[in-house]
């Protein structure tokens, strides 16, 4: 997959493609990838490199350090870091610009990736849709469980008030009798 984006954003929309760009293609890092497979490193790295890549975006559009700390809603000091490499998101997100710089704008989001890496991003979303297809089918079994007990609980209901029923008849059925039986005995 390829694509040509502005290395110099005019506007929000050019803004957002090179933004989405670097992130993508700086995920895609061998190094990503080998940082991101730690489920507890994950959402931190995913995050720096979002704001990196944003503020490194919005820095080619010659936004200030404030401006971007208010749009990305971080710190100035933050965005700083990332734009000054003191992190090492913001390294990458660099390194990533810097290539791209070399190829024009043209990026390509795999051309990063071995094929090693491809192989282990596939059976790696093999195994999570596996994963949800299985947590789809117990869902979708505990419904049709929740159904049968609806079906159940109405049914107890309609039981219960048929008991009810029988309970005054039998009552009623009582009092007449001992109203009979109290005739007879008058008689």
């Amino acid at each position: 997959m390829t694509g040509e984006v502005p290395l110099t954003p005019v506007g929000r929309e050019d803004i957002h493609k090179l933004e989405a760009a670097l992130l993508v293609n700086t995920l895609f890092r061998p190094e990503v990838l080998e940082a991101i497979r730690s489920p507890e490193e994950r959402l931190t790295w995913i995050d720096a490199l979002a704001v990196a890549a944003g503020a490194l975006a919005r820095e080619k559009a010659r936004m200030s350090i404030r401006e971007i700390a208010e749009d990305l809603g971080r710190t100035e000091a933050t965005i700083r870091a990332h734009l000054t490499g003191k992190t090492k998101a913001g390294q990458l997100v660099k390194k990533t610009y810097e290539e791209m710089l070399r190829k024009g704008g043209e990026i390509s989001y795999i051309s990063l990736l071995g094929l090693p890496e491809i192989r282990e991003l596939v059976l790696a979303l093999e195994e999570v849709h596996g994963v949800l297809k299985k947590a789809m089918d117990a869902l979708s079994n505990l419904l049709k469980e929740l159904e049968r007990l609806t079906d159940i609980g109405g049914a107890l209901k309609s039981l219960s008030d048929l008991i009810s029923e029988l309970r005054n008849l039998t009552e009623a059925t009582q009092r007449l009798l001992v109203r009979l039986g109290g005739e007879k005995q008058g008689s």
